[in-house]
């Protein structure tokens, strides 16, 4: 379920082929095995699923994101300060099971950690975070206080029959005593009161989407901070349908009063900055339903500007 990094995704413009401040990412990426990453090295790694939209019924397409995001990331320019970017690979789910999927992905996640890189993780569908977040108690181990922050529209609590998209963090919360979430840019319209009950229940933290659009950031960043400061270690997840469908036409659930990329961008800047974030994912890019590349060409950009950020 593990397939080696290509080359043939990596393409682009070229300046100098000598003076490393003129290259762009697809000069100096590496391609190597996860288990070969060098310290420090931010470290993509791709999850070919969306199993979870399919069995919540949802569209399906996010599986084909990985590469495609990788295509539109190495033509920008390599703004690391000299932190190396490694492909390490993509993780496939295959006949239906995205459970081992996203344990396979996990085993990735927690081999990266342990190896002092940082995971930038291309989804898939936002099951992509439980693989994340599984990778992540695996290598710190049962004891330690993990934090979640998801920029999202969606709590992602259902209950459902068996495991999906939606109900990852309901997995998560339910099973896990040293976990804590906190939801930024959460759309009323996207989640119904027995959703925000749930959310109460299980101590989940939340900042509107209204509230990030129409005040102050700082406020915002008090929250994360505070959240922060109870934690060992913080996995930051990103989901595309937190945006606006203005700037994001291609994912299905967006909201019309979703975030604007420039929101979205301040937010990460500030998160990344936090010395206990230690990786980062994005999920729900459908580049079969980008006519024109506009999402996933978003998708790259955001990426890129939170290696840019990373502490």
């Amino acid at each position: 379920m593990y397939k080696l990094p290509k080359r043939h995704f990596w393409h682009g413009h070229i300046d100098s082929r000598t003076d490393r401040a003129s290259f762009r990412f697809h000069q100096s990426v590496e391609l190597l095995c996860s288990d070969e990453v060098p310290e420090r090295s931010f470290s993509i790694i791709g999850f070919e699923c969306d199993e979870g939209a399919k069995r919540s019924g949802g569209q399906t397409g996010a599986a084909e994101a990985p590469d495609q995001i990788r295509s539109h990331l190495a033509d920008l320019p390599d703004h690391l300060g000299g932190r190396q970017l490694v492909d390490a690979g993509t993780v496939m789910q295959k006949g239906g099971d995205m459970e081992k999927a996203q344990r396979e992905l996990g085993e990735h996640i927690s081999n990266l950690l342990g190896r002092s890189a940082t995971p930038i993780i291309l989804g898939g569908g936002h099951e992509t975070a439980y693989g994340h977040y599984w990778g992540a108690r695996r290598f710190l181990g049962p004891d330690a206080k993990i934090g979640i922050i998801s920029i999202d529209a969606y709590f992602d609590l259902q209950d459902a029959e068996r495991p999906d998209s939606r109900t990852v963090f309901k997995q998560i919360l339910e099973t896990d005593n040293n976990a804590g979430y906190l939801v930024l840019g959460v759309q009323p319209l996207g989640n119904t009161r027995a959703i925000f009950n749930k959310a109460e229940q299980l101590g989940a933290q939340f900042v509107l989407a209204e509230d990030l659009a129409l005040r102050d950031l700082q406020s915002t960043q008090n929250v994360i901070d505070a959240f922060c400061k109870n934690y060992d270690h913080v996995l930051v997840t990103f989901c595309m349908e937190s945006l606006s469908s203005f700037y994001a036409p291609s994912i299905v659930d967006a909201s019309p009063f979703g975030l604007e990329p420039v929101v979205v961008r301040q937010l990460l800047w500030h998160i990344v900055a936090n010395e206990k974030v230690k990786s980062f994912d994005i999920s729900e890019v459908n580049p079969t339903i980008d006519g024109n590349g506009k999402t996933t060409k978003l998708a790259a950009y955001l990426v890129a500007e939170v290696m840019a950020a990373f502490h």
